[in-house]
């Protein structure tokens, strides 16, 4: 990994160059009333974590869901479904000098080569700024977009992910809205560790009986308190270490095994207000 801001967040975009690929069901994904629920994500990187020394460590940044929403106490990336009216407004201005896709390397060669695509991510990544911006005051205009990664599905809901990986330098204090329990900072060298890597154990209500699954997960440790990384933002947060670091998780047979239960509050929120 590069020491050196410049030169780590231009290796990760010249990455996601290669790797990115908006393939035509997720054009027409975003068209289909039968298919999954189209959400995009912001992955959103930043040097906010410290090293001793303060040397450069950079970390990715993410939200941990409050018990006013589904799926409380999870860590997930700032985002979530389209806002037609809004989000194709505040596309048309991404493209401009200044702007996060005006000043992306590779916005014009995928004007000219893919115009469809291109109004896709432009769309998608329109989305994931605002709802940035709603849940954690992210600054839009001070985000530098690095590429898209590939969409994930998720597996208890009907709904679709693309994530969309920004880094940003300049804003260090975000404002949680009521969404948000709190912001999370996990630095990247630890998640290229496989001793923090394991299973999560969930047991949950499946017809009259009970079910248990395992999945992978990581975990992140910040002096007393403990968090899990499991689930779509796990996979996303894979694929990213996948493609810019040619990592691959451990095997989660045999890893620590952490077990918990899922109840009714995980899939409709505790104590919710007027959105979802």
């Amino acid at each position: 990994m590069s020491s050196d801001p410049r030169s780590f967040v231009a290796g990760v975009r010249e990455k996601l160059s290669r790797e990115s690929r908006l393939s035509e069901w997720a054009t027409e994904s975003l068209a289909d009333d039968r298919g999954p629920l189209p959400s995009s994500v912001l992955f959103l990187l930043g040097p906010h974590c410290r090293a001793p020394g303060d040397g450069f460590r950079p970390c990715l940044i993410l939200n941990k869901r409050s018990r006013r929403v589904r799926q409380p106490g999870d860590l997930c990336c700032p985002g979530g479904g389209l806002s037609p009216r809004a989000d194709h407004y505040w596309s048309k201005l991404l493209g401009l000098p200044g702007f996060p896709l005006g000043r992306w390397p590779h916005w014009r060669h995928w004007r000219r080569a893919r115009p469809e695509a291109a109004r896709v991510l432009r769309l998608l990544l329109a989305t994931s700024l605002r709802e940035s911006f709603e849940e954690m005051r992210l600054n839009p205009l001070a985000a530098v977009f690095l590429g898209p990664l590939p969409p994930q599905r998720l597996i208890m809901f009907r709904r679709v992910i693309y994530p969309m990986v920004g880094w940003v330098s300049r804003q260090r204090r975000f404002f949680p809205n009521w969404e948000v329990e709190k912001i999370v900072r996990i630095p990247l060298d630890a998640l290229l560790t496989p001793d923090h890597y394991g299973r999560r154990r969930i047991g949950y209500r499946q017809g009259d009986g009970r079910e248990v699954r395992d999945y992978p997960c990581f975990t992140h440790r910040s002096g007393a308190e403990t968090e899990l990384l499991w689930g779509a933002t796990f996979r996303i947060t894979m694929a990213f270490l996948k493609t810019v670091f040619d990592f691959t998780p451990p095997d989660p047979e045999g890893r620590p095994l952490v077990s918990t239960q899922l109840d009714r509050a995980y899939f409709g929120g505790a104590d919710r207000g007027s959105r979802s």
